[in-house]
């Protein structure tokens, strides 16, 4: 029996072994190719992972793709296109996959630096004054142009993450206001920018205090619907998030219970949003589950 086990375990070593080197493989022909064919082969890789339906496939599959982009850039380490892949992946396998907080700050880490490469480059006093000054941050970010909407939501997407990993950190709390900037800059330019997936973050922003201490949750409600009407509703997590921030925050339980009913009788399957529907289908179920004994207090 121990032997037969130590020969399954030499197998699947030798099954990872071979897929990493093919991986590895397949990143030195493309290095010989354009930039673009990288750029095609990290987009496609992030709208697979954002396709899918099952959780575990992705939690299981994404880290050899994030050795994968690493040796993209390694390649092309300027290329703003493949820094954002890079952040989008790491964001999302961090946020959602990792539990270890050690590790998930070390991951959120290379999403921000990543993201902040990108926007850095076209928009180097940005970067300059976000650890800095507040008033001079604020005066950067509205410099951003239209045409450069990506890089500014991908760092802005990726901060929001970093901060999240490193919530015990007051210094990263602090960073909030500024990261609000960032998302009232996209939607100055754009409201309706990735189907409202901005008017998601500041509703949640909006919502993390109560308005005695300052929170805005009539304005964060606002975003919220906001989001569901850009999203044509097909954005899952926009419910649970309304649910989960503004519902809860005001303790109307009639609301929090029908946005999370809606959630559960959606189809999840929506190009671009899948992985989102169906982690908001697992969340949706567990804030049910709570919901009695939450309102109830």
């Amino acid at each position: 029996m121990q032997l037969s086990n130590n020969i399954k375990r030499l197998t699947l070593k030798t099954q990872i072994t071979a897929r990493l080197t093919s991986l590895l493989l397949l990143a030195t022909l493309i290095s010989g190719c354009a930039s673009s064919a990288m750029r095609s082969v990290a987009d496609s890789l992030s709208l697979a992972i954002t396709n899918q339906n099952d959780l575990a496939t992705v939690r299981d599959g994404e880290p050899a793709y994030l050795l994968l982009i690493d040796g993209f850039i390694l390649n092309d380490p300027d290329n703003e296109d493949l820094l954002l892949a890079g952040a989008r992946l790491y964001d999302t396998y961090a946020g959602i996959f990792v539990e270890d907080e050690q590790r998930a700050s070390r991951l959120s880490s290379k999403a921000h630096g990543y993201a902040r490469r990108a926007l850095c480059q076209p928009y180097p006093t940005v970067c300059r004054y976000d650890k800095g000054s507040f008033d001079e941050f604020a005066r950067e970010i509205t410099r951003v142009k239209a045409a450069d909407l990506p890089l500014l939501y991908g760092y802005a997407t990726a901060w929001v993450g970093w901060i999240q990993a490193h919530s015990g950190d007051f210094r990263a709390i602090a960073d909030l206001p500024k990261v609000e900037l960032a998302f009232e800059q996209i939607i100055k330019l754009d409201e309706r920018y990735d189907r409202g997936q901005a008017q998601l973050y500041l509703g949640v922003l909006r919502t993390l205090r109560p308005p005695a201490l300052g929170g805005k949750p009539e304005v964060g409600r606002a975003h919220f619907e906001r989001a569901i009407e850009y999203s044509d509703g097909r954005n899952l997590y926009v419910k649970v998030e309304y649910a989960r921030r503004y519902a809860r925050l005001i303790f109307d339980q009639e609301l929090h219970d029908t946005l999370l009913n809606e959630v559960l009788d959606a189809d999840p399957e929506e190009n671009g949003l899948t992985l989102n529907n169906t982690l908001a289908q697992q969340q949706a179920r567990q804030l049910l589950d709570s919901s009695a004994a939450y309102f109830e207090e």
